[in-house]
């Protein structure tokens, strides 16, 4: 060969040395491989098909070959083939599954989390407030009865001919409590401070909803008004209309001040039966002053007004089963 020859674009290679290239068909459209390899199409002429040919044939350039006319694997290719086309109804119905099955998520989501912000305790306590208020109904309608039943045991008391024995018998009674009284006297008010007012339609406490700790009225303060009551001479003292008598406590029960087995809530109405006078000065505030300070500091109000008539009912009292009279 001339050196001044130009060089072939390729060298045929020995067949023996060939590797032998199959191809699997597989796919149901093997029609349409022959539009997907450009090597097979039939419009190229016969002159580039041999060129063609004797470049696949070279080993040196088949890589590079493969490379620029087929990048993708003909796998790939017989797979894409074989797609199939899913219908509009099938395609709409998807669509439709996956935006009801989105709702539903999202609903669910949002009760979920109302859930979580949402306080069982306010239900419990709205719970026990309802129950309590039903309680303290048929306390008030069993009251109501044993005074009716005391007003007729009254009236047959007085068909009696035993006018000294009744008179005792209704100073002892009034004394302990047991009957209505009406009379003179004085009128204490004590009040919580504005800040501590409980939502009873919520069920929530003072202290909750305030964030936090407030000074309140307890069950002390008011065991500390009526026993300065009584030492002023009080004949008769009740609170927000419940008597006390010789067998009526005052305590706190959870967050609830009772009088007896009653229930009482801010503000707290004390009214004492006696002489209005020495009542008044004995709860004035330059004889308490200690005791009206500190409830400025943590701003309960403490009222006093006097009143020329009063009336207390009686009071509830239990049956003795144990005590006996000692002759």
């Amino acid at each position: 060969m001339n050196e001044y020859e130009p060089m072939p674009a390729s060298y045929p290679a020995d067949e023996s040395q060939s590797v032998p290239r199959r191809r699997s068909a597989f796919s149901r459209t093997y029609r349409g491989l022959i539009s997907h390899h450009p090597s097979a199409r039939l419009d190229i002429s016969e002159g580039e098909r041999e060129r063609r040919r004797r470049v696949r044939q070279d080993e040196s350039l088949r890589l590079i070959d493969d490379l620029t006319n087929r990048p993708l694997d003909p796998i790939y290719l017989d797979s894409n083939l074989a797609t199939h086309r899913e219908s509009t109804f099938s395609k709409w119905a998807t669509r439709i599954f996956c935006f009801v099955v989105c709702i539903g998520v999202g609903f669910l989501g949002s009760l979920f989390v109302q859930q979580l912000h949402a306080d069982p305790r306010k239900e419990v306590r709205a719970s026990l407030a309802s129950q309590l208020q039903t309680s303290q109904s048929s306390v008030e309608t069993l009251t109501g009865e044993i005074n009716d039943l005391r007003a007729k045991v009254e009236r047959q008391s007085k068909r009696l001919d035993i006018t000294g024995a009744s008179k005792i018998v209704l100073n002892d009674e009034m004394a302990s409590g047991q009957i209505k009284v009406t009379g003179e006297g004085i009128t204490l008010t004590v009040s919580n401070p504005i800040a501590a007012a409980n939502d009873g339609s919520s069920g929530s406490l003072p202290r909750e909803s305030a964030g936090s700790y407030l000074r309140v009225v307890t069950d002390g303060d008011l065991q500390q008004l009526v026993s300065l009551l009584w030492q002023s001479g009080a004949e008769a003292i009740s609170i927000n209309g419940h008597r006390l008598g010789v067998q009526t406590s005052i305590r706190t029960a959870g967050g609830t001040i009772l009088i007896g087995l009653d229930a009482v809530s801010s503000p707290y109405r004390i009214e004492a039966i006696g002489n209005k006078a020495d009542l008044a000065a004995a709860m004035d505030q330059r004889r308490l002053g200690a005791l009206y300070d500190a409830y400025e500091d943590a701003g309960i109000t403490l009222q006093v007004k006097q009143s020329k008539t009063l009336t207390l009912e009686a009071a509830v009292v239990g049956d003795l089963n144990y005590a006996r009279r000692v002759e």
